[in-house]
């Protein structure tokens, strides 16, 4: 099967800080990650959704352009094994001008003493004619015939690979689109926690001139707020990494300011049951199919081996006109028809044989590999999907306690009855259940569009992924 790259989307724990105790990410390898440039791309700012970033890299990355490559490659070997089996037909016609020096082959004549002639040793010039077509046609040959079924079974695979790179594509667009868009809404959230930060900043500087106010009261916020601008700045520069690697994955220029339409969104789904869900992937996935298009491949394969030692039967004729010039000419043809026995090869059809059962179990052992694979996938993406719906509920619910603990703690700074230690930690908390509620957004997201790929259903999924009402 054809090896294009890897999507990789990771869901690890996390044992400390927050409430989210999962992180998610999405990682994309090899020609996955590289496309052509898109073409009649609009000057200025680019917007996009969700779909049309993957539209764009189904259209433009390199995967699918490697794998309808090695398809149409896998296709033009099938024809070349076809050829074999059917009539090779040819003509031709020529017209021949010789002369023959026969001395030169060692032909010496000497005539008695006496006799008026002479044989010359030099014969011509002299000219002839032919027009004629031949035809050669493998009327049995089980190693060809079953060479042509391994290339059938070897293209069906290659299509069948070429269609799981597409999935594989459109899960590494969408994935580094709500990857993208995560880091968005961190850095939004984070713009607040700065404007939070430099709010309490100024309330101090102003109660430290007023003087109801210690001087550490405004070194501490001073401190907090030169943090979150550091965290900005951060999030600021992995969010212009990100859609410069979104832009290369969908063919995009790099150059250009890409502007993400879809907000980062709830949409409360049921989980899926697991057995209906696992009897879609085994059903549905394109690698699978590809697997067992390699294991009947490789038994074609097995019995081609196993026909070198049949007979094969072949014809070949050819008809034509012959004479001195084209207008004086007889008709002339050859027929030949023969059978060929392998009597003894020394071993090499046994070897044969036996390398052809060795490529079938090997063929044999990655289908069940890859059944279990699939199981292992959605398995383990339900559990994901599961958790990070429950995580989602409970870091909104967390986001909105915190705000209500920030807007307490300013209200007691700003009356006096508190300092900047309390404001700055529930400024803290604050900041921890908004990247706990966004992370929890991205993760629950992430693990339904894992789902639809693991399933083998992630085009028709993408288009409604996003939709919801609490962004």
């Amino acid at each position: 099967m054809n090896q294009t790259g890897a999507v990789t989307a990771r869901e690890s724990a996390s044992p400390t800080g927050g409430l989210s105790t999962i992180n998610s990410s999405i990682q994309t390898t090899g020609a996955l990650s590289g496309s052509v440039p898109a073409e009649n791309v609009p000057a200025g700012p680019i917007s996009i959704d969700l779909a049309g970033a993957v539209k764009l890299a189904l259209r433009w990355n390199l995967g699918p352009i490697t794998a309808d490559d090695a398809a149409r490659a896998a296709r033009a070997e099938r024809i070349q094994a076809l050829s074999a089996l059917l009539p090779n037909i040819s003509a031709s016609a020529s017209d021949t001008v010789s002369q023959v020096n026969l001395a030169a082959y060692g032909f010496q004549f000497k005539t008695p003493p006496g006799l008026n002639f002479s044989i010359p040793s030099v014969v011509g010039p002299f000219n002839y004619s032919s027009l004629e077509g031949s035809l050669d046609l493998s009327v049995y040959d089980a190693v060809r015939r079953r060479n042509w079924r391994t290339a059938e079974e070897t293209e069906r695979a290659t299509l069948q690979s070429a269609k799981d790179t597409r999935e594989m594509v459109a899960l590494a667009a969408a994935g580094t689109y709500l990857q993208t868009i995560a880091t968005a809404a961190r850095v939004t959230s984070q713009q607040a926690q700065v404007d939070n930060a430099r709010s309490i900043y100024k309330q101090a500087v102003i109660r430290k001139q007023a003087g109801t106010n210690a001087r550490i009261d405004v070194t501490r916020s001073l401190v907090e707020f030169q943090t979150e601008q550091q965290r900005l700045s951060s999030l600021q520069a992995d969010l212009m990494k990100q859609k410069i690697g979104l832009a290369r994955i969908i063919g995009l220029p790099l150059n250009r300011k890409l502007n993400l339409t879809d907000p980062l969104r709830f949409n409360a789904t049921p989980v899926p049951d697991t057995d209906s869900r696992l009897r879609e992937a085994l059903t549905r996935r394109a690698d699978i199919h590809a697997a067992e298009a390699q294991v009947a491949a490789a038994q074609q394969q097995l019995s081609a081996a196993r026909g070198e030692r049949l007979p094969s039967i072949t014809l070949s004729g050819d008809y034509g006109v012959l004479g001195a010039n084209p207008t004086a000419t007889h008709g002339v043809f050859a027929v030949t028809g023969s059978v060929n026995i392998s009597v003894w090869q020394g071993g090499r059809t046994k070897g044969d044989i036996q390398q052809a059962e060795a490529t079938l179990h090997q063929r044999q052992a990655e289908l069940a590999d890859r059944r279990g694979s699939v199981e292992e996938e959605v398995r383990a993406t339900l559990i994901e999907l599961a958790t990070a719906k429950g995580q989602v509920g409970l870091a909104e619910s967390n986001r909105k306690y915190a705000n209500e603990t920030l807007s307490q703690a300013r209200d007691r700074f700003n009356a006096g009855v508190a300092t900047t230690v309390e404001v700055v930690q529930a400024q803290e908390q604050l900041a921890r259940a908004e990247a706990d509620y966004i992370s929890s957004l991205f993760s629950f997201n992430l693990a339904k569009l894992t789902l639809a790929r693991a399933t083998g259903d992630i085009e028709s999924e993408i288009p409604d992924l996003l939709k919801g009402n609490r962004p």
